[in-house]
């Protein structure tokens, strides 16, 4: 198996780094990652300036591509232009140093890289661990390769998307990799003004749980329930059962 790895944290991170030496044990691996951290960037993609790619080594040898660009930009560039004559079999985005669940996908460039490995139609899969200054990436990525590899044995996988995210509490002892949706609540929705030295206005983003809790099966539950979750996503945004009612609204321009 031929693994393309990426993040948006950056490729001197050391989740990539773990997540690097667990995944050797699938197949080869091929990293090509953002030259600096790219956290919550989405799906952005540069196409008004040009990309530079330059070669990272250690121990004596070609070890990474750093792109100057975004998780999106890295996946789109191996996968076009890199390795266009050695494809790769799978795409993992990781691991990103804080979880990416519940609506929080929609901002992530982790889970962003993988959608674009999916757009390509090649089976991708991002990799998220709860934030903690001590955090375990090698028993996260431990966790990562059993999944990934699991997932590479099923045929219902191929040129799918998958959202895995590893909870502290499962680095520590071993935990369930529970299958579950992603969690539709708004956390933080509210700011705080404040005012700098000179007077001017500016706003502080505050956390603050959901009016309604959560449903019990939704990937940030389980989270904060001490399990890991595996979520399979699409990016198909289209809302079809709309889409077929609003044929007969008759709209005119």
């Amino acid at each position: 198996m031929r693994i393309l790895l990426t993040n948006d944290d950056g490729v001197f991170a050391p989740g990539i780094a773990a997540l690097e030496q667990q995944l050797r044990h699938l197949g080869e691996v091929v990293i090509v990652a953002p030259a600096t951290e790219q956290s919550g960037v989405g799906h952005a993609i540069t196409f008004l300036t040009p990309l530079t790619c330059k070669s990272i080594r250690r121990d004596g040898r070609h070890w990474a591509w750093a792109v100057d660009g975004s998780p999106a930009d890295c996946v789109k560039l191996a996968i076009g232009e890199l390795f266009k004559d050695d494809p790769v079999d799978i795409v993992v985005s990781g691991i990103n140093n804080g979880l990416n669940s519940g609506i929080n996908v929609l901002y992530s460039g982790t889970v962003a890289a993988a959608i674009e490995g999916a757009f390509f139609g090649i089976t991708s899969v991002a990799v998220s661990l709860e934030y903690d200054e001590d955090a375990d990436f090698a028993a996260a990525a431990v966790i990562a390769r059993n999944v990934v590899r699991g997932i590479s044995e099923h045929p219902e996988a191929q040129g799918r998307l998958f959202n895995l995210n590893v909870p502290t509490a499962a680095t520590l002892a071993p935990k369930d990799v529970n299958v579950v949706p992603m969690g539709l609540a708004q956390y933080g929705r509210s700011y705080e003004k404040r005012n700098d030295p000179q007077g001017r206005p500016y706003y502080w983003a505050l956390w603050s749980e959901p009016e309604i809790a959560p449903p019990e099966d939704a990937d940030v539950s389980q989270l904060r329930a001490g399990n890991c979750t595996l979520t399979p996503l699409q990016f198909d945004l289209t809302e079809r059962k709309l889409l077929e009612s609003m044929k007969n609204w008759g709209l005119k321009g």
